[in-house]
């Protein structure tokens, strides 16, 4: 088999889509943080098509890791001339593949920090982007404010010190082109926040003033941050998958990238040193991005993580297993429908009942082998990014509720299950919220009473009322049970309501 890189793409299948322009011909206008697989099935791919169509090679993309586990990536990219293959899957199960060479350099900040900061300098870049996770951004879910206490944010705020994070770098990539009268480049958030632009926005504006006040000012008044929404559902990368690229292509692709056929990319149109004609290849420019993403993180993200706990307490451990029992698909949906929607604005060219038929079909495709244990990874950080706010606005509006409290209680049971198993939980609160769980044993609703994670919410009497209820529901009935008896109950309220 042929290892892929820029000699072999002559080798692929005739099916498979190889770039109609030159790598070695880009120039880096985009220095990309956080080289994952959803950015390299999202972003790079967008700008691969962008190249595809010529007359933009000066939007090459350079990757950046800081994370020790990048090295791998960094290892991978270089062997293959940085291109990798995206395979995408529709719900009927057709596949497309496609290489692709946007990343035209990776640097591995380890390596060589002075090389990151020059690049970011580089008078070249003019967008700086991030998938750096939602808890990337150390801002504290309890409080909103921007948390600088961890090692290695407070090793880069001491004088002097040689960056080791990404606001680290960014704020001296800035100082650097600020020193040198350069016009400063945009930042864009590619994670799943609300208000990621704003997000970003306060937490490297908080960073820069710690570390010097005056650039802090001018970063607030000069770089722009657009807010975007970004969906693409795109799974870990097995061994099964890396095989069966390599089948479809021909090529041997050390580390491929699977996803869905479904994309969205909704960006607001405000950039400081220009944008890709992104408007080109689908992406939808905008001047107000909320209601978009509001749509995506409440029905979408929330809705995987109304599964994920709920569906491995069932046995399940695929997203499509859930879909298919009747029970928990169910739920699935009517948490869309009558907890999440209730709470969005309306969707410029959006029909809101046929967006939750389309995530339901999203979900239940086999093809993908979307697992639920993706989905649970890091629930601190995205429960009260996705399903609490939610929660918040039903309980002011004195909204229905029941679904996102058995969500909470299955969150509870699944972590006392997996440490009875011995099972890795991984999150940053794993051992705070499983004390809480614990102590529920004789504290009821304890599990509420951490404020990291649920800040003054969890002391709402309605919640915890709800919650100690689909605790006892799930206790006596099991997770299919204690799901349909919600579905159970909430089938009055639908015939009265009607679809929403």
């Amino acid at each position: 088999m042929v290892k892929l890189n820029l000699a072999a793409l002559a080798a692929a299948a005739p099916s498979v889509q190889t770039p109609t322009y030159d790598p070695l011909s880009l120039t880096c206008g985009i220095v990309h943080f956080g080289v994952g697989g959803f950015h390299r099935s999202h972003e790079a791919m967008y700008l691969d098509r962008l190249l595809n169509l010529g007359e933009h090679h000066d939007w090459g993309i350079c990757g950046v890791g800081v994370l020790p586990s990048d090295a791998r990536m960094r290892d991978v990219l270089t062997a293959q001339d940085h291109l990798y293959t995206l395979l995408t899957t529709s719900p009927d199960g057709h596949t497309e593949a496609r290489v692709i060479g946007a990343i035209c350099k990776f640097l591995f900040a380890p390596d060589d920090p002075e090389a990151v900061l020059e690049q970011l300098a580089d008078p070249a870049t003019r967008i700086v982007s991030l998938t750096v996770t939602e808890g990337g951004y150390a801002i504290d879910n309890g409080t909103g404010r921007f948390d600088p206490s961890g090692p290695d944010l407070q090793h880069d705020l001491t004088p002097g010190a040689v960056p080791r994070t990404v606001f680290g770098f960014i704020t001296e990539g800035l100082r650097r082109r600020r020193a040198r009268g350069l016009a400063p480049f945009t930042v864009v958030s590619c994670d799943n926040m609300q208000g990621n632009g704003d997000v970003t926005r306060l937490a490297l504006t908080s960073f820069a003033r710690l570390k010097d006040p005056e650039l802090g000012e001018w970063l607030a008044t000069h770089v722009a941050f657009p807010n975007s929404m970004v969906d693409r559902i795109t799974p870990v990368t097995t061994d099964q998958n890396q095989q069966d690229v390599t089948a479809a292509t021909g090529l041997d692709d050390a580390w491929p990238v699977l996803a869905e056929s479904f994309t969205q990319w909704v960006l607001e149109d405000h950039f400081t040193l220009g944008r890709p004609a992104l408007e080109q290849v689908g992406v939808q420019l905008v001047t107000d991005v909320e209601p978009y993403e509001l749509m995506k993180l409440r029905l979408l993200n929330a809705s995987h993580q109304a599964m994920g706990c709920l569906g491995l307490l069932a046995g399940w451990r695929y997203v499509h297993e859930v879909c298919e029992d009747p029970a928990l698909g169910t739920f699935v949906l009517g948490y869309m429908t009558a907890e999440a929607t209730p709470t969005l604005r309306p969707v410029p060219g959006i029909d809101l009942g046929a967006y939750r038929q389309e995530l339901m079909a999203r979900f239940g495709s086999r093809a993908i082998q979307d697992t639920l244990a993706r989905l649970v990874v890091d629930a601190s950080e995205r429960i009260p990014k996705f399903l609490l706010p939610v929660v918040r606005e039903q309980l002011s509006r004195g909204g229905e509720i029941r679904h996102a409290a058995l969500v909470l209680a299955a969150w509870s049971a699944y972590l006392r299950d997996a440490e009875a198993q011995d099972q890795a939980i991984t999150d940053v609160h794993a051992p705070l919220l499983l004390t809480a769980a614990q102590r529920e044993d004789h504290t009821p609703a304890a599990f509420l009473d951490v404020p990291a994670v649920f800040g003054d919410l969890g002391q709402h009497r309605r919640l915890r009322t709800e919650y100690l209820s689909a605790q006892a529901s799930l206790r006596r009935l099991g997770p299919q049970g204690a799901a349909q008896a919600v579905n159970d109950a909430m089938k009055p309220l639908s015939l009265a309501q009607g679809p929403l």
